[in-house]
């Protein structure tokens, strides 16, 4: 017996006896009514799987119209529903017109049992396939709820900032590509996301990928996915980022990493609006809005011969360049409170405050590490005070503070290499938490160091 329900709507008690005794041990509920004006109050229609729905009601009248109307208003209450449309009056007109209008399927009386089954079962995994269909769907909607979540704020009152949001919102509109440049730390991401959330895509997904950490053997197959078989470890088909992204956003961070053949490869896939599985010859066209950060000089690499001039175009329709920390003076307070509250929370210290010579070795520091350095400062700051107030010296700053208005006596080159050494010191050269107290991924560590070292000295 399948676990279904069905409705039987005809004026002719005959048949509805007829009918429920050759259902009533196939399905779960068969239910009768031999007047079809109680369908509109008929209570949970949504919930019935099948209707089985007779064609004319009037005496003397076979037109079909009476089962077109009550099918129409059937599939407003239930358009889920399948809806078997019967009738003693045939015509291959009246069938179509009823398909056309939604039925499932057109039946004869009198039917035949075997047909009719038959007929009925098709029907109803049809209507078990639309309410899977529902399901998935109503899934993937929360899934990129979840997924566009973005608990990290844009905090901050500067001109310098209002000005890059601004151009954000402008932009956002639009379905144009973006190109996001600043120094590490200042946030970038977050400026995607924002473009994303203000955009026409917004109730879509976002995707983010951090380009730095993409082998060169594995790019094509994490941008645009494999077929099964397609190499040694492809054990089943798998959708790449840009097919994940499809209708959404697609951020690639640190795109400045990209190798020229990688290069020429996400070119392809960007002009022609279709990629490729590895593995497969069938063309996939994607609708994407694509987003790009990188915090290194693209145009200068392109004088290098580093960069692809083409590429650059295809991705730099709009530059938003966002400033760092030191040219937004006014916002660290603003930002420093911002974390000092949200991690006196996390970690159990809601109390907790900041004493004046704190605020003021805050705002003499140079921030070569930019928000994220801020942010990790007052993390480190408010897991370690004895007290309630943060004191100057709670604050673990990785170089030595400049006072405001004097200028670095070293290049932002030279302090990127401070950090980087100061923190693979730190952790005794593991990579990988050297790695994340910069904000960096492994990969990207390893392309600073071997640019650091290009002799591997």
């Amino acid at each position: 017996m399948v676990d279904g329900s069905i409705l039987i709507i005809d004026d002719n008690k005959s048949i509805l006896s007829a009918l429920e005794i050759l259902l009533q041990f196939e399905y779960k509920t068969v239910k009768t009514i031999n007047n079809p004006n109680q369908i509109s109050s008929y209570p949970d229609l949504g919930d019935i799987d099948i209707v089985l729905l007779d064609m004319n009601f009037s005496a003397g009248v076979n037109t079909g119209n009476e089962g077109l109307f009550w099918l129409k208003e059937i599939k407003k209450k239930a358009p889920e529903t399948s809806v078997i449309m019967m009738t003693a009056y045939g015509a291959v007109e009246l069938a179509v017109k009823a398909l056309k209008e939604g039925a499932a399927d057109f039946v004869l009386k009198p039917w035949k049992n075997e047909k009719l089954l038959t007929t009925i079962r098709s029907a109803y995994l049809l209507r078990k396939s639309k309410k899977e269909i529902k399901n998935l769907k109503q899934k993937e909607q929360h899934l990129k709820q979840v997924l566009n979540q973005d608990k990290n704020y844009i905090v901050g009152t500067s001109k310098a900032i209002n000005s890059v949001l601004k151009l954000t919102h402008k932009v956002a509109k639009t379905d144009v590509s973006v190109l996001i440049t600043g120094e590490n730390g200042t946030g970038k991401e977050l400026i995607a996301r924002e473009l994303h959330r203000s955009s026409a895509r917004k109730n879509e997904v976002f995707i983010g990928v951090d380009m730095g950490s993409i082998s060169e053997s594995l790019f094509e197959s994490e941008l645009f996915g494999h077929v099964k078989g397609a190499f040694t470890d492809a054990k089943e088909d798998r959708i790449g980022k840009f097919e994940a992204a499809n209708s959404g956003t697609l951020f690639l961070d640190e795109i400045g990493n990209l190798s020229m053949p990688m290069q020429a490869k996400l070119l392809s896939a960007i002009q022609n609006k279709v990629i490729v599985r590895v593995g497969s010859n069938k063309e996939v066209p994607v609708d994407i809005r694509l987003v790009c950060a990188t915090n290194n000089d693209l145009f200068q690499m392109v004088k290098d011969g580093l960069f692809r001039e083409d590429l650059l175009y295809r991705l730099n329709t709009i530059h938003i360049k966002i400033p760092p920390l030191r040219e937004r003076d006014q916002d660290i307070l603003v930002l420093a409170d911002f974390f000092l509250k949200k991690f006196a929370s996390k970690y159990g210290k809601p109390q907790m405050d900041m004493m004046q010579t704190a605020k003021e070795k805050l705002m003499s520091y140079p921030w070569p590490g930019n928000i994220r350095e801020l942010q990790h400062a007052l993390e480190r700051a408010v897991i370690l005070a004895e007290g309630n107030s943060l004191k100057p010296d709670d604050l673990l700053l990785q170089a030595s503070p400049s006072m405001k208005g004097e200028q670095l006596s070293v290049t932002l080159e030279e302090m990127e290499h401070l950090m980087i050494t100061n923190a693979l010191n730190e952790h005794n050269g593991n990579f990988s938490a050297a790695a994340e107290q910069l904000g960096i991924s492994r990969q990207t560590l390893y392309n600073k160091l071997k640019k650091m070292n290009p002799d591997g000295q």
